[in-house]
Order: structure tokens, then sequence, then C-alpha cells
């Protein structure tokens, strides 16, 4: 996989329907989405939350491609989910059994219902973060966890920092590959050998991104202290955030989806 296939925490600016939602409706939707994928537990409920989020992506006009490029990271975890779910649930009819591997009919549906799970999760989130702007979801988290701040909670540091990380990770990702690439001119060899001499290769990758990273953590403290940043003391936003009637209208069907899904678990489809 290479890195330029990663596309966390990147932005893909547009002026679809999804794009203009306020981010706290979303951020809203994507949180009770996620509640309403771990009450499925049939087909049909599986079904209907796979169409819902496929609408949505159809509707972002987001390349699906980027969402497979977003899944690559996780493929790995994927698997090792599936592979446990099917090779360690014992109830159900067995159809194959060898020591303490077993695998059941039940084991088959827990395991592709897990892998459905984890994509569809990691897919709405992916759908957040590609259409809503770094800056923009921060206002909007800040904004959201507002009442916290009456308990001494750092809502505002805690939304500065998810927004920094999220704007640095394109970045690193581009300053990994160009270490990488640069080594490789110079004969470094980061694919053969063992796994000792493979996680040696990595010391002159780490070592120089490493000092670039606090070298552009050091860069921002500068920048911001000569801007005056002192942090949520006074400070006003550029964007006023308003929630529109459209993004009431998600909220309300997310509710909708989640207490849908709920009856079907309840109701045994």
């Amino acid at each position: 996989m290479a890195l330029k296939d990663i596309t966390l925490g990147q932005y893909f600016p547009g002026h679809s329907l999804i794009h203009r939602f306020d981010p706290r409706g979303k951020i809203i939707f994507t949180v009770i989405y996620i509640v309403a994928i771990f009450l499925c537990n049939s087909l049909l409920s599986y079904g209907v939350a796979l169409a819902v989020l496929l609408i949505l992506i159809a509707i972002s006009k987001v390349p699906f491609q980027s969402f497979r490029k977003g899944m690559k990271p996780v493929i790995f975890l994927v698997i090792f989910t599936a592979l446990l779910n099917l090779f360690y649930t014992s109830d159900g009819t067995v159809l194959w059994s060898y020591g303490i591997l077993t695998i059941t009919v039940e084991g088959i549906w827990r395991a592709g219902f897990m892998v459905a799970r984890i994509l569809m999760l990691i897919a709405c989130t992916l759908l957040l973060t590609y259409t809503t702007s770094p800056i923009t979801l921060t206002d909007g988290l800040e904004r959201l966890l507002r009442p916290l701040k009456k308990v001494g909670f750092p809502v505002h540091e805690l939304s500065m920092i998810m927004s920094i990380a999220l704007r640095f990770i394109p970045t690193l990702i581009q300053e990994t590959d160009k270490i990488i690439s640069a080594q490789k001119a110079r004969g470094a060899d980061f694919d053969t050998g063992g796994l000792v001499q493979k996680a040696k290769a990595l010391i002159p990758i780490l070592i120089p991104l490493f000092i670039s990273s606090f070298r552009r953590a050091e860069e921002l403290a500068v920048a911001m202290e000569c801007r005056c940043y002192h942090g949520d003391d006074g400070r006003t936003s550029l964007r006023q955030l308003v929630m529109h009637g459209r993004d009431w209208g998600l909220v309300v069907f997310s509710l909708a989806l989640c207490a849908g899904i709920v009856a079907l678990r309840v109701l045994g489809l």
C-alpha cells in the first residue's frame, strides 16, 4: 500500500447537500449512525443501514475510490476480526473442526456482520471528514461540547488539538513519502530481509520524520504566539454556525433510522 493512497484527514471541497450541512448536524448523525450499526443484528437491518450510507455517499459526490483507499489501512484489522469470529464461534451447526478451530454457520454469519459493521463505521467516519473541512469540524465539535465548559472541561483545547492533528496527517504522510523516496535514491532497501532487518531499515525514516515533525510543531507554536493566540479567552469565530431546517431534518432522520433499527431488532426481523 502506497502512502499516497492514505486519504485519512483529507477534505474534498464540494457544493453537495452533504457539504452544506452544518457540522454539528453531521457529527450528531455520525454518532447516532454508529450506535445504529451496533444495534443491527439481521440482514434486513444491515441492509437498511448500508442503503442509507450508500445514498449519502452518492449525494456527497465524493469519489467512491477515495473511500476504498481510506479503508486500506484497516484491512488487516478487518481480516483479523473476521477470522476470530469465524474460528472461535462454537454456537450453531458445525461445518468444520480441527483442534480448537471450529467453523460454524453462526460463526460465518457473525464474521460477515462484524466485517460489514467495521466497514460501514469507517465509511461513515470518512464521509464526515471528506465533506467537512478540519476548521469547520473543529468549530462544530466545540459548539457541541460547549456545555462541558461549566465543569471545567477544556473544550477549546481539545478541539484545537483535533484540528491540528487532522490538518497535519496529510502533511506527515507526504513528508514520509518524500523521506522514503530520498532514502531509496541513496540505496536503502525496505522490502527485503527479515522482520528485524525491516525494523532497522525504518530508523533512517523515523529519525528525519520526528525531526521534521518537531520543527513543524515549533514553527506552528511561534506562528500562534506571533498572532497573540491565548486559548479560548475572548476568542471569536470567523464563521457563525447556524442550524437550518435541513440540519434539523438530518438529526431527525438519524433518530428515525436508529428507532427503525431498534424496532427491527425487537421484532426479530
